[in-house]
């Protein structure tokens, strides 16, 4: 008997159908004997509607009465299900965040869990009860509800999860598992039968929406194997766990691609101490997050300075750069919001050469100038021209052999 955390998404709960259908595969699972904890999302659309309504009737919601309201969407999900599971013969009981005491801090919108009190849960589960969660909000220490932000469900069942000590927790979604990268761009993309928690964070990252980026992060903390299946196919999916010797054999795990980017460089930057910061201090108090950074060596005491930010902050990052380079006496600012980041991903990068060369090679055989470059322990990543995105994600894939097991073709 296994203790397994599911938690469904909007499109998997998206109507009474599907709800129906989820009810079914919740009550085959607990009447085999399992303890089942499900987490679940609003109906899809549902949280757009409620948020729709809160700026209808106000310019600029409060943030704490915007929780309220966007919760709801979950509290009626998770009515339905549960209602669905009695009538199946299954024991259920319904629970929204605050009923559980998941305790978070009191940033509303994007709230961060402290602690969840699991003794309600727990004795349900003695009592052969499955237990039906609202994923995505909790409480503050004063009782005002909370909601965790975008992908905030995951967070819950992984939270959950590592609270109950769960055998695993399985996300269900409308894809069967993480590929070894989009199948739209590369149809030859594999499903995964496994993969680290350092890679699924990295890919998560760059650009995979498989998963939100905060729940690999706590899974990972607690080790709480995740599992990724779909909630319309049956299959394995794909394992999310700690590195082993098995998943060390993949040299690259994955290829990830981010088409939301733009670049700055300011010419001619006077090269002395601080310049970095007085470069990137302004764009850091206007809340934009700085991705690549590249600084050139210096030429008659003068350097270029170039960075890449998310490509809808490309406009007031350009105005913000134009005024720090007259204040530092800069020649010029130039811009390129038609640029696109490709990456590898994999373990098996730590003990194998070549590999940063291989890639290099394979783009350079299709003509694609490499304009940045940025690596870590698994992973490297190139800026591209955007027009060389599908080709580029296509010939690195088959290079590395992602379509077989992901050993490269001539190492």
């Amino acid at each position: 008997m296994s203790l397994i955390v599911q938690k469904y998404g909007g499109t998997s709960v998206g109507s009474i159908e599907k709800i129906s259908n989820v009810a079914d595969k919740v009550a085959v699972r607990a009447k085999s004997g399992d303890k089942v904890v499900v987490a679940v999302s609003a109906m899809s659309g549902e949280t757009n509607r409620l948020i729709a309504l809160a700026n209808d009737i106000s310019a600029k919601p409060h943030p704490r009465e915007m929780d309220v309201i966007v919760s709801t969407g979950e509290q009626v999900t998770i009515a339905l299900l549960t209602m669905a599971l009695l009538d199946r013969g299954c024991d259920a009981r319904s629970y929204t965040g605050a009923q559980i005491r998941m305790v978070t801090d009191n940033m509303h919108g994007k709230a961060r869990i402290k602690t969840i009190q699991s003794e309600k849960m727990e004795a349900d589960l003695e009592a052969g009860r499955v237990v039906v969660v609202a994923g995505f909000q909790g409480v503050d220490e004063d009782g005002n509800i909370t909601t965790l932000g975008r992908g905030g469900s995951d967070t819950t069942a992984v939270a959950i999860a590592a609270a109950l000590k769960a055998d695993e927790c399985q996300i269900y979604t409308d894809v069967d598992g993480v590929y070894t990268t989009d199948p739209r761009v590369e149809p030859k993309a594999r499903k995964l039968d496994k993969i680290t928690f350092e890679e699924m964070l990295e890919m998560a990252s760059l650009g995979s929406k498989v998963l939100q980026i905060r729940s690999v992060e706590f899974a990972g903390k607690y080790n709480v194997p995740l599992r990724v299946l779909s909630s319309f196919e049956e299959g394995e999916g794909t394992l999310i766990a700690l590195e082993d010797d098995d998943v060390e054999q993949a040299l690259i795990s994955g290829i990830a691609f981010n088409r939301d980017e733009a670049k700055l460089t300011i010419n001619g930057v006077p090269d002395q101490p601080g310049v970095a910061s007085k470069i990137l201090g302004p764009v850091t108090d206007a809340n934009i997050e700085i991705d690549m950074i590249v600084q050139n060596i210096s030429e008659d005491g003068c350097t270029d300075f170039t960075f890449t930010v998310h490509r809808n902050d490309y406009e007031t990052t350009h105005a913000l750069m134009e005024k720090v380079a007259k204040e530092l006496g800069a020649k010029n600012v130039k811009g390129d919001d038609a640029i696109v980041k490709i990456s590898l991903v994999g373990v098996g990068m730590r003990s194998h050469a070549g590999i940063a060369n291989t890639m290099f090679e394979t783009l350079a055989k299709e003509n694609i100038n490499i304009r940045m470059i940025s690596t870590s322990e698994i992973k490297i990543s190139v800026v591209v021209d955007e027009k060389y995105l599908e080709l580029g994600v296509r010939s690195l894939h088959e290079a590395f052999g992602l379509d077989s097991d992901g050993q490269l073709k001539n190492l």
